[in-house]
């Protein structure tokens, strides 16, 4: 059989097919949705070879994110739906009110199509933004999910007004008297929002800052922000979501000047057993002068308190004169120890001064910044600063204040009872 003995029978049983109208529609609308997903699977493979090709290019890599955010192929699925909007006019015995329901089912899908689109777009356009430089410091993925929002809002309006034959208008006018309503559904995202263009405009929040937040636990670094919230891992690598609102509404701290200053402070204090503080005497005097941190400052001291000493005249009640104590050298000499250390930062704050004296002691504080940042690091530091200096204290006849232990009252009560205990003598009995 020939291609034109086919060609007369496809001819006879279309001419057969005219005497029942409603199957010959029928078979031409199924005909008509067969080329259309055809043709979409054709379209689909022309235009992610194409991208696929062109994506190797250097200049054109940005292409190879519209891919795997999948624009193209989104695009793509908008073919099948043109094909049968615009091919519906070529369907026989196909009534009026059957072509325009078809055909705005076909311009919804097509709407459909080009919404996820655009946010494929909006994604891959995000995905392109994070990888320069502003993106360290200014996080559009707030912007880019109202936009997404707005744009779904739109879209299924359009998409029912479409489906329903009327103007988008009269749906958008009804929700302009539901507006009441929309404010309350929407109050968290709107204040999400507000929150959002503060933080960013502000320069308040980046990802990456170290952030501390104790009432809802979060002590960590941000990882994420978005318009609804603020992700914040923790050290012990546990998420905490916050709502950017929240940020905006309550105090938190951001750590983010600490690490970029390049110094980290050291703020804690030694507590002195007052009991243990006195003048020094002259031997003592003349061994911690042979100190080479206190040289300087033993010499300076020795010829203050001698010239300030020979003003008063009689200088031979104690009260008169002044001399120096162990505390107050040894203030010094931590002070000396910290502007020598190799990793204590030497062109911020560093001082020892003496607090408030309390219950528990003499408080000498120690602050001073270290030249890093690392928290490691700076644990390190601060242990090895403080371990030296609780070692060298009896140097100066210093100690620290302890509370009494279960043990210091065992060794040290305990046989002061029983060597006061009376043992009574035995009796004697009358004979």
């Amino acid at each position: 059989m020939d291609i034109k003995q086919l060609w007369l029978n496809a001819q006879d049983l279309w001419g057969a097919l005219e005497q029942h109208p409603l199957l010959q529609a029928g078979l031409a609308l199924i005909l008509l949705l067969v080329i259309a997903l055809v043709l979409g699977r054709v379209a689909r493979y022309l235009i992610l070879h194409v991208s696929r090709i062109l994506g190797r290019q250097p200049a054109l890599h940005w292409i190879n994110d519209f891919r795997h955010n999948k624009v193209f192929q989104r695009l793509a699925q908008i073919t099948p739906s043109l094909v049968i909007q615009f091919g519906l006019h070529l369907v026989p015995e196909l009534s009026k009110t059957a072509t325009v329901f078809l055909g705005n089912v076909a311009l919804a899908f097509t709407i459909l199509f080009l919404m996820l689109s655009v946010s494929a777009l909006l994604n891959a356009m995000l995905d392109i933004y994070a990888r320069t430089e502003h993106a360290r410091t200014r996080s559009i993925k707030g912007y880019v999910q109202l936009a997404k929002m707005v744009l779904y809002v739109f879209g299924a309006i359009i998409i029912v007004a479409t489906l329903i034959d009327r103007s988008p208008l009269l749906l958008l006018s009804g929700l302009g008297a539901m507006s009441a309503v929309i404010l309350l559904v929407y109050k968290d995202t709107l204040l999400s929002f507000v929150a959002s263009v503060q933080l960013t405009s502000n320069d308040m929040l980046r990802v990456g800052d170290w952030i501390e937040m104790p009432q809802v636990g979060a002590d960590g670094d941000v990882v994420d922000i978005t318009l609804h919230t603020v992700k914040v891992q923790n050290f012990d690598k546990t998420i905490v979501s916050i709502p950017t609102w929240r940020l905006m509404s309550e105090s938190f701290r951001n750590w983010r000047g600490m690490q970029q200053s390049g110094g980290r402070r050291i703020k804690r204090s030694l507590f002195i057993d007052a009991s243990g503080v006195r003048f020094i005497r002259d031997d003592e005097e003349a061994k911690l002068s042979q100190v080479h941190l206190l040289t300087d400052y033993m010499t300076r001291k020795k010829a203050e308190l001698k010239a300030w000493n020979e003003a008063q005249g009689n200088v031979a009640m104690s009260a008169n004169r002044r001399r120096m104590t162990n505390i107050g050298t040894f203030r010094a000499y931590a002070l000396a120890y910290l502007k020598s250390h190799a990793e204590v930062q030497p062109n911020m704050t560093c001082m020892v001064r003496q607090m408030q004296t309390t219950a528990q002691g003499i408080p000498l504080e120690i602050y001073c910044f270290t030249r890093t940042t690392v928290w490691a690091d700076y644990e390190r530091i601060q242990g090895d600063i403080f371990d030296y200096l609780l070692a060298v204290l009896p140097e100066f006849g210093l100690s620290l204040y302890q509370q009494p232990s279960g043990g210091d009252l065992r060794s040290g009560l305990l046989p002061a009872v029983l060597g006061s205990a009376h043992i009574p003598e035995p009796e004697k009995h009358l004979m």
